[in-house]
């Protein structure tokens, strides 16, 4: 079946429904892949199961999900100028129905820039709900040692309730209204530059690649390739793509997290990020949470193509007249 021209609202209905899904099934996974990322010195968590475990330990079930609100929220319009925007970019640049490798660059790197503008506040109060637990885990882990002296690397910057392990209940509209009270606008940005960083590289490797390997050799170019197809090129071009910019990631959550446990490092920016990183920690952590980073982006994106290929929004227009 020759693919049809589809319209900027149905691509967006497609990218926003597809965001819903696949946030929603690899989410916990993104959260293990925070915490681990933000582990300085001593650590909480061993690996990802480790993590997840201990999270339901302390937190309960839901526990994997704290900061899902504010994604699940800002996910469709993220996701939806993302695929959108490299759709159209894509169109632009083709001559004859044709693309040449420079031209998926670009239009994949035209798209990591227009999500910025969603990306950005959005991973800046996820990170801040999503490290909640881990600190809190930090104050336990401080307070049962005390017994036994302390343990500065394990200490959090706020001393651990007595008779309590519960963690710090913070909320998206509590966080936002205070950084716009504190830093206005520019604090729900802060890390722009490194989420810019992540994302355009992201996207200019990964688009190219699910192209590729999504098109149907067998047949007429203009074909839509089928689901099962699609699927397996998006899970492919997003864990290559994840992996590759893993660093980059590991520097903007250092940068956008406010909160740090005692003996952890600040930042003043991407430069001093990166120096004090490897001073500290050495290369290696710039790799930390790879893992689950590419467990969350290769389901994430496998659903994301496969439901936007699906043409789901298409048939919600229909149904709309």
């Amino acid at each position: 079946m020759a693919e049809k021209k589809v319209s900027l609202p149905a691509k967006l209905i497609n990218g926003g429904v597809a965001g819903l899904v696949g946030v929603t099934c690899v989410f916990p996974i993104d959260l293990a892949k925070t915490r681990l990322q933000n582990q300085q010195g001593a650590r909480v968590y061993s690996g990802m199961l480790d993590c997840l475990a201990k999270t339901i330990k302390m937190e309960g079930y839901f526990g994997m999900y704290r900061g899902a609100a504010v994604n699940l929220t800002l996910v469709t319009p993220e996701k939806a100028i993302k695929l959108a925007a490299n759709d159209v970019f894509r169109q632009k640049l083709s001559k004859d129905g044709k693309l040449a490798l420079w031209g998926e660059i670009l239009a994949g790197c035209g798209a990591g820039t227009c999500q910025v503008v969603v990306t950005t506040p959005m991973e800046m109060l996820k990170i801040q709900l999503q490290d909640a637990g881990r600190l809190a885990a930090q104050r336990t882990v401080a307070a049962s040692a005390s017994a036994t002296g302390p343990t500065p690397s394990l200490v959090a910057s706020r001393a651990a309730q007595p008779g309590t392990n519960a963690p710090p209940q913070p909320s998206a509209t509590r966080i936002t209204l205070e950084l716009l009270k504190t830093r206005g606008l520019r604090g729900l940005y802060k890390g722009a530059g490194a989420t810019l960083m992540r994302d355009v590289p992201f996207s200019m490797i990964y688009f190219p690649l699910f192209a590729n390997l999504n098109a149907d050799r067998h047949s007429n170019p203009q074909e839509r390739a089928p689901f099962l197809q699609s699927f397996v090129a998006g899970c492919t071009a997003g864990s290559v793509a994840a992996v590759a910019v893993t660093p980059l990631d590991v520097i903007k959550t250092r940068l956008q997290t406010l909160q740090k446990g005692e003996g952890e490092d600040s930042y003043r920016g991407i430069i001093d990020c990166v120096q004090r990183v490897l001073k500290r920690e050495g290369p290696s952590a710039f790799l930390k949470g790879a893992t689950c980073r590419a467990l969350v982006i290769a389901p994430l994106f496998g659903i994301a193509q496969g439901v936007y290929f699906l043409g789901i929004g298409e048939h919600v227009l229909g149904l709309l007249g």
